[in-house]
């Protein structure tokens, strides 16, 4: 296997990329049914004696045609890259994807990219994947091109669970309505999300809990609440516990702010990774400040129980260093 590469272009590939397996296509979330694909990848890739690599774009084509910010997003590029480097890929690929990219042709894409710049040995998308301008880049179009140009091409399906796919779409769904659990298990791994310290009104160090806060999207739409987390700083890693929105305060637009336990460097301007563990009530508004303590406390108290039993999900949990 060679060195994991992050390449955000398809200028000046590296000799060691070239030729590789390539799996094409959005993968927001890099979940199990994601994972499926990424089985094959590899499995095809060991058999030809050539790199693993993925193929993906930001932000997101459905953002670039949207009039505002669409889709809550599982997984940004870092995200990915994090992901793709702990599931044993060789490399990932991000482009950028803006409308000029969408004008390109579904035989420019072949040409320039899967053959010119990657002289990919074979390509992988699922069933639904299309490219080039009006997407006519279709599955079938894919093989076609691929019989011509030398590669091979697979069609995969997506996973089932529970009489329907894993998708994307279903895991926003259990986020946005504060079941991390459901979320946590389509995934394969639990969720995790990642930002620069800001800082914030400082409240919570005044009520005894201070907090690494992090600038949440738009359209970011975890439902408000508390959770049980674990965070990394470097290659530290801490336990904690998160809110989400602030009832009793400017509800604008929340930070998301983690109390890391037993904790007090000052860290701003740092990167900080966080995983979601455990959903732990929703948001209250309290009576006074007070009652708000006792909550707090009661809140931190659950979220070391849960944490001290929590366990991995997977091999990729594990490596995505949240878990021992």
């Amino acid at each position: 296997m060679t060195d994991f590469h992050r390449l955000d272009s398809l200028v000046d590939v590296p000799a060691s990329l070239r030729g590789a397996y390539v799996a094409i296509g959005n993968f927001d979330g890099f979940h199990r049914g994601h994972q499926s694909v990424f089985d094959t990848l590899k499995a095809r890739a060991a058999e030809a004696g050539v790199p693993a690599i993925v193929l993906t774009f930001e932000p997101h084509p459905r953002d670039v045609f949207a009039p505002n910010p669409f889709m809550y997003r599982l997984t940004d590029g870092n995200a990915k890259a994090r992901l793709a480097q702990a599931l044993g890929l060789d490399g990932i690929v991000i482009v950028n994807f803006d409308r000029a990219f969408s004008q390109i042709e579904a035989e420019d894409f072949v040409a320039r990219f899967l053959v010119d710049a990657l002289a990919a040995t074979g390509v992988i998308v699922g069933s639904d994947f299309h490219f080039g301008r009006q997407r006519r880049g279709t599955p079938a179009f894919l093989a076609a091109a691929g019989r011509a140009q030398g590669f091979t091409v697979d069609v995969l399906d997506l996973l089932d669970e529970g009489a329907e796919v894993i998708s994307s779409s279903r895991i926003r769904a259990a986020l946005s309505e504060g079941d991390i659990a459901a979320a946590n298990r389509l995934l394969g791994y639990h969720w995790f999300m990642q930002g620069c310290v800001v800082k914030g009104d400082q409240r919570g160090r005044e009520l005894g809990y201070p907090t690494a806060n992090t600038v949440t999207h738009d359209n970011f739409q975890l439902a408000q609440g508390v959770y049980a987390v674990r965070a990394r700083l470097g290659t530290r890693l801490f336990d904690g516990v998160a809110a989400y929105g602030k009832p009793m305060f400017n509800n604008q637009r929340p930070p998301f702010e983690t109390h890391l336990f037993d904790f007090s460097e000052d860290i701003y301007g740092q990167i900080i990774v966080v995983c979601l563990v455990a959903h732990i009530r929703g948001q209250e508004v309290f009576s006074g400040l007070d009652e708000l303590i006792t909550a707090m406390h009661r809140d931190s108290t659950k979220a070391r129980r849960i944490l001290a039993e929590a366990k991995p999900l997977s091999e990729l949990d594990k490596k995505l260093g949240f878990f021992g």
